[in-house]
Formats: C-alpha cells, structure tokens, sequence
C-alpha cells in the first residue's frame, strides 16, 4: 500500500524543459502517480501549458504570454536550462491527447482571466473518459466553482500560498478552511512549514483533506507521512520514488 501518490511539478524537468511534453514522458517512465502541468491563455485564448507570465524566463523570447497568438508560440523552443534538449509549447488538448490515461494530471489554472476556467472546461469535457485520473487546481476559488458547474464531478482542490511573514499557524489553518469553503474544494493544498498536527486535524474536522506541495526534502517527505497527508508534489521525483519505496519495504 503505498503511503502517498507522488505528482511530479512540471514533469521531471532534468533532461528536457518544464511543463513540456518530452518532461511529462519522463515522468511516467520513472512511474510517478501524476504530472502537475499548469495552464495559461494566449491571446487568442487557446490554454497552453507554461508556468510563467514572461516568456523569457525559459525562452529567448521577450514579452509575456498573453501577448502571443498560439501560432507565435508554437514557432518558440525552450532549451532545457543545460541546454541538453529543447522542446515546444504545447496546448492543454496536446497533453491530454499524448499522456492522458496514461498517468494523473493535476492540472493548474493559473488565471487570472475569468473566462479562462469556462474555456479550460470546454476542453475537458470532451474527455470524460480521463476524469477520474484529473484534478484540477488553482490559487483563485471562483475558477474552481465555475469548473465544477461545468464539469461536475471532475476533482477541485484549492491551492494555498506560502504563509505570509506575519501569519502564525492558527491564522494559516482558519485562512485555508475558509477559502476551501468558498472554493466547494475537495482538498487544499498546503507548503510542509504550514502542516502540523493540529491544522491537519483542523483542516479534515471540517470536512477537506490536506495535501502537500513543495515536498522536496527528506524532512518534509518524513512529516507528510507521519501526517497522513494521501498526496504530494514534488521537483525532486525519484528522492520521493525512493523514499516511499524504502518505507513500504519498513512496513
């Protein structure tokens, strides 16, 4: 039994781009549960996977993504950051096409359109069939709303921010049951330095699971664990492939 599902962040970004098709084949071939991609709108309002706002934070392109039409963008090629392999921008309907069923994707709406949610659902719905291997997940609970009137059925989980440098755990806890709440999430997704006991425990009385993002150290994979937390996401997937291995082989 294993004691959590691993996602792997953007893929397994070590020899090909982020959040690229060739990075996601990775993923499914060292045998992650999920890929988490996330999805942005061009200018033309197609959904193509790309993390940033500004295109040259991977490419060698100025100027943001929302600036582009999806016909600029597919002529871009992101270089891996060792420069080893390059890969294409690829749209949400790509990705489900290529690897869906294949393996779970936690798939992120970045916004901050309000349209991008009703245009995201569109795309889903006609894959009914992979429903049950999705989740989607955003910062924004209105977009979660709106894909659950869209999609009913289809998994939503709020995605909860790093704390503040203010915020004490008791503030983190109330803070992301209340925006579960208006997001209607199944789960909200928490750093490691916000899971305690205590919140977790919160958290789950009020009728939301907890999982975990940014787990990416052995201290945090040990504490998800003693927690119970069902699932986390990770850059570092074959430490936590390790890892789970070798406590299972404990149990």
């Amino acid at each position: 039994m294993k004691p959590f599902e691993i996602v792997a962040h953007r893929g397994v970004p070590d020899i090909y781009p982020e959040n690229t098709i060739p990075a996601f084949e990775r993923a499914i071939e060292l045998r992650a549960d999920a890929v988490e991609l996330d999805i942005r709108l061009t200018s033309d309002q197609v959904p193509v996977v790309f993390h940033y706002f500004y295109l040259d934070e991977i490419t060698p392109i100025s100027g943001t993504i929302f600036e582009f039409t999806l016909d600029q963008l597919k002529k871009i090629e992101i270089r891996h950051r060792n420069g080893s392999q390059i890969a294409g921008i690829s749209t949400l309907t790509e990705v489900l096409e290529t690897i869906g069923g294949r393996i779970g994707l936690e798939i992120e709406i970045k916004g901050p359109e309000p349209e991008s949610s009703k245009i995201i659902a569109n795309i889903l719905s006609r894959y009914k069939n992979l429903w049950e291997t999705i989740e989607v997940t955003s910062y924004e609970p209105i977009l979660l709303t709106d894909i659950q009137q869209l999609c009913p059925g289809l998994a939503t989980d709020l995605l909860f921010p790093r704390s503040e440098s203010w915020m004490k755990l008791d503030v983190v806890t109330y803070t992301a049951i209340q925006r579960a709440r208006l997001a209607h999430a199944r789960a909200v997704h928490l750093h490691p330095t916000q899971l305690t006991p205590e919140t977790v425990e919160a958290i789950r009385n009020s009728g939301i699971e907890a999982h975990a993002w940014d787990v990416n150290d052995l201290s945090s994979l040990e504490l998800v664990v003693n927690l119970g937390i069902p699932k986390i996401c990770t850059d570092h997937l074959q430490q936590a492939l390790s890892f789970r291995q070798k406590w299972s082989e404990r149990e």
